[in-house]
């Protein structure tokens, strides 16, 4: 673990450590967003109803719970959700 320049009291070393753990627990759950996403788009250049299905509802659970822990927006999640609900919807018609 890097030590930082800036923190000088045991308090702000502490708090760069955990500023440090939760910038990369962040990180990997923007990581699982973007590729829930990108597996959804891609059943829907398939064409394939049952796999974008099943893709959304994966996408969906991971934007839920990166909304509960504040790692994103709980409106830019249900925008994002609505707007892949949209094109999954759009296919099947």
């Amino acid at each position: 673990m890097e030590e930082s320049g800036l923190a000088n009291t045991k308090q702000a070393l502490k708090r760069h450590r955990q500023s440090l753990k939760a910038r990369s627990r962040n990180r990997m759950i923007k990581s699982h967003i973007k590729n829930a996403v990108i597996d959804v788009r891609k059943a829907l250049e398939a064409k394939d109803i049952e796999t974008a299905r099943s893709a959304l509802q994966k996408a969906t659970a991971v934007y839920d719970k990166a909304a509960t822990r504040s790692v994103v927006h709980w409106r830019n999640a249900s925008r994002h959700i609505s707007r892949l609900t949209q094109a999954v919807n759009k296919l099947e018609q």
